[in-house]
């Protein structure tokens, strides 16, 4: 055998993986046809992440004279804003190849496909083929951008998230077309920078997996920033051979059309498990992803999978913990399986939004009797010296236990604070714990607390 443990794929899943495997003693080899740190580093959690820094800074710098400072001509340079974002996904792939070589993890540059229960080939750009064989496989090829078949993309004027990041011009309008938490930064990114968006939603909220409350605060305050929003909405046709994309949208209202320089699909993912050799080897497959148990081992003995090919949530930090899982299991150690009930989502527009566990509906649809506080962020002192007055937190309890089954954050830096809730979760914190642990003042976290107080009647502290 060449390696203990060779992976396919080098995204949050895959990198993570290799590097615990190598401390763990194991032989590991990764197999990358693309960038090293796969479509999270490269083409969707940080260049996201930059770009939206871009459009917070030009934010404040717009509203500088609310602090007491002049600022004047201030400007948006597109080109740069891209340069900048593509610029820090470069240098934390470059992170990940250090890593690799600091832990001696060998990098085969192809495309890697199952030949057998032990061994995979790997094709280089130039179309060679080399053979290696291992102990174990683990399959973290990622997904990409799901395509309607009445939004086929063209790459110019239907467009999915790797164009979306790496325009050449800024559009002057724009049409977005799902709104998960990919679509609705980027709406939210272009709107900031002078786009004009408007971002429509199939179902009755934008970021349908939230807490309603939370999804119409967001919907307000994006229309507040002059955004147009469409909900319970679908678009049924695009015309692309004009100048602009003409786009037929059947809304509760009737048909609306709208003209647009260029429209966005962010419909979703598609799992990459197409010429990975599955079905030589027969391995199972349910509803379009790979079947695994609770240590992410396949219907083959020796060949695993995680993250987005898998049906479990398509997280950077989903696939990142399951990795880490899986090869402890390989190596021999004992790891508990991964509680997907208590996994953090976030969304970074502005405010931003951060949650786990249970929504208020479905908490109440799971048959629990509930205790619900909020904090508003107008009555913290932190942000309204920070003038970011928007958002609130929300904390759901089960009345019987005084357990917290979900909390639901909308406001600034909300996404730095969700851990604390994560960990009470996973500690099985009560309301009252949560209430009488001392968080500093001023802070954003503070609301955590006074959110957990207010559930039960408890004063306020300004």
């Amino acid at each position: 055998m060449n390696f203990d443990l060779l992976i396919i794929g080098s995204g949050p899943g895959g990198y993570v993986a290799a590097i615990r495997a190598t401390q763990l003693g194991l032989k590991t080899a990764v197999i990358e046809r693309s960038e090293l740190g796969g479509i999270c580093l490269n083409w969707g959690c940080i260049p996201t992440k930059a770009l939206l820094k871009s459009a917070q800074v030009f934010e404040h710098a717009k509203h500088a004279a609310d602090y007491g400072i002049s600022v004047s001509d201030v400007k948006i340079d597109f080109e740069k804003i891209i340069s900048r974002s593509r610029g820090v996904s470069a240098s934390m792939s470059k992170g990940i190849q250090f890593l690799f070589q600091k832990n001696k993890i060998e990098v085969l540059k192809g495309t890697g496909k199952l030949i057998s229960q032990n061994s995979v080939e790997v094709t280089d750009e130039f179309g060679n083929i080399s053979v290696f064989t291992a102990k174990n496989i683990l399959l973290a090829t990622g997904a990409r951008s799901r395509e309607l078949p009445h939004l086929k993309q063209d790459g110019k004027k239907i467009i999915g998230y790797r164009q979306a990041l790496s325009l050449e011009k800024q559009p002057n309008s724009m049409l977005v077309v799902g709104s998960g938490a990919i679509g609705t930064e980027l709406a939210f990114f272009y709107q900031t920078i002078g786009t004009q968006v408007t971002l429509v939603e199939m179902l009755p909220n934008i970021v349908p997996l939230e807490d309603e409350e939370v999804s119409k605060y967001l919907e307000r305050c994006l229309k507040k920033m002059g955004m147009k929003t469409l909900t319970n909405s679908v678009v049924e046709e695009v015309d692309t051979s004009g100048e602009k994309c003409v786009v037929k949208i059947k809304t509760q209202k009737g048909i609306e059309i709208v003209e647009t320089d260029v429209v966005f699909s962010a419909v979703g993912i598609s799992p990459n498990i197409e010429n990975l050799g599955l079905e030589t080897l027969e391995i199972e497959i349910e509803r379009g992803k790979v079947k695994v148990d609770e240590y992410y081992r396949t219907s083959v003995s020796g060949v695993f999978a995680i993250g987005d090919i898998i049906a479990t949530p398509a997280l950077a930090h989903v696939a990142s913990a399951e990795g880490i899982i899986c090869v402890e299991k390989i190596a021999g150690l004992n790891p508990h399986p991964l509680n997907y009930k208590n996994i953090p989502g976030c969304t970074y527009t502005s405010p931003e939004i951060a949650s786990v566990g249970l929504t208020e509906k479905a908490a109440k649809e799971s048959g629990f009797n509930v205790k619900i506080g909020k904090f508003p962020f107008t009555a913290s002192g932190k942000a309204m010296a920070a003038s970011a007055r928007d958002g609130f937190v929300k904390l759901i309890f089960d009345e019987a236990t005084n357990k917290l089954l979900g909390a639901h954050l909308i406001g600034y830096n909300v996404t730095e604070m969700i851990a604390e809730l994560v960990v009470a979760r996973n500690l099985d914190v009560s309301a009252h714990e949560l209430i009488k642990s001392i968080h500093p003042h001023p802070t954003i976290s503070e609301a955590i607390m006074e959110a957990a107080a207010a559930a039960y009647g408890e004063v306020i502290h300004l």
